[in-house]
């Protein structure tokens, strides 16, 4: 199943998207990119918008991870399997 197809002037501010709805949508762009043909003024915005999703999932998880510092109350450490 194809995830609904949404232009970017129709869409959600991507500041007021949680994690996963942003997510959601930058996976239904690229996949949407990939797929069909375009107008060079569509692709371009839909890459636009597939742009600010990414910067606004990379703000929210860098906020998560701060969070967590926070609540842990010393510095994370990588986890290593070996």
């Amino acid at each position: 199943m194809n995830p609904p197809k949404t232009t970017p002037t129709e869409s959600t501010p991507v500041e007021q998207l949680s994690y996963e709805a942003a997510l959601n949508e930058l996976e239904a762009i690229v996949l949407d990119l990939e797929s069909d043909e375009h107008a060079l003024a569509d692709s371009l915005a839909m890459f636009e918008r597939g742009q600010a999703l990414a910067q606004h999932c990379a703000k929210l998880l860098e906020d998560a991870e701060l969070k967590i510092q926070e609540l842990s109350g010393e510095d994370l450490i990588d986890f290593d399997l070996s």
